[in-house]
């Protein structure tokens, strides 16, 4: 009788212990569906900002582009300054704030951030022929599709590598902030595809990050703030990759 219940209570533990870990799979399964549709949500309004503000900035004139008013303003004028810094004001107010924003504040906020970084990035629909926009688009999105299911999938830490690509990434910004004023070509290529190298590395340590701040016991609202941001981390990464190949292949007008 003791045989039959240590093998009825052993017989149950294992069951808890599927159905536990069942139950924790589907929950981060969950998580970061969410994470990547607000990064997908984040992408396509930029790319819509993008697309719009060039139709209204552009005008065909004798077969050749010429800005608009709209595209003077905002390409040419003091406002473009602004519109090129904006981003980066969003990043800086997400990082900080977001533990004190609500869900619903922080998903606007960076709905607001992907539309302005969409604003700015239009000039390169005005530098770069469409076809090489798209192209850089699709390598990206491959890129970025394979670095962060091997993030995700992998047994390994990458926390080391993520510790040096962070270091290195200082670097980078160091460096293209000197080139503002050199305006080296050469260097600015380099830059470029250093900068590659970087953010495919940062989306494999980043998605794994991402799901090891995953926690069942999390509430509804906390679990969005994690996906918004986490979100965010992926979303600069595709956008630092699709950039820096548009500008190592990409064909000028």
């Amino acid at each position: 009788m003791s045989d039959y219940d240590r093998n009825a209570t052993s017989r149950f533990g294992a069951a808890a212990t599927r159905a536990s870990s069942a139950t924790l799979d589907q929950g981060l399964r969950s998580y970061m569906l969410g994470v990547y549709n607000y990064m997908a949500s984040g992408l396509a309004i930029t790319g819509l900002v993008a697309y719009a503000a060039n139709m209204l900035g552009t005008t065909n004139v004798n077969g050749h582009m010429a800005l608009t008013d709209f595209g003077r303003t905002i390409y040419v004028g003091p406002l473009h300054w602004l519109i090129i810094l904006a981003p980066l004001g969003f990043v800086m107010f997400l990082s900080v704030g977001l533990n004190r924003m609500s869900a619903a504040t922080a998903r606007v906020s960076f709905y607001a951030f992907a539309a302005a970084m969409g604003l700015s990035t239009s000039i390169l629909l005005l530098v770069y022929t469409s076809s090489s926009v798209a192209n850089a688009f699709f390598v990206t999105a491959a890129t970025f599709g394979a670095l962060s299911l091997y993030g995700y999938t992998t047994t390994r830490s990458l926390s080391a590598m993520g510790s040096f690509l962070y270091m290195a990434l200082i670097g980078l910004v160091i460096a293209s902030v000197v080139n503002l004023f050199v305006h080296s070509g050469p260097f600015q290529y380099a830059l470029s595809v250093i900068s590659v190298l970087i953010f495919s590395g940062l989306t494999a340590w980043d998605t794994q990050a991402i799901k090891e701040m995953y926690m069942e016991s999390d509430s509804t609202e906390m679990a969005a703030k994690k996906s918004i941001n986490g979100a965010l981390m992926l979303y600069l990464d595709f956008i630092n990759i699709f950039q820096s190949l548009l500008m190592i292949f990409g064909d000028r007008r």
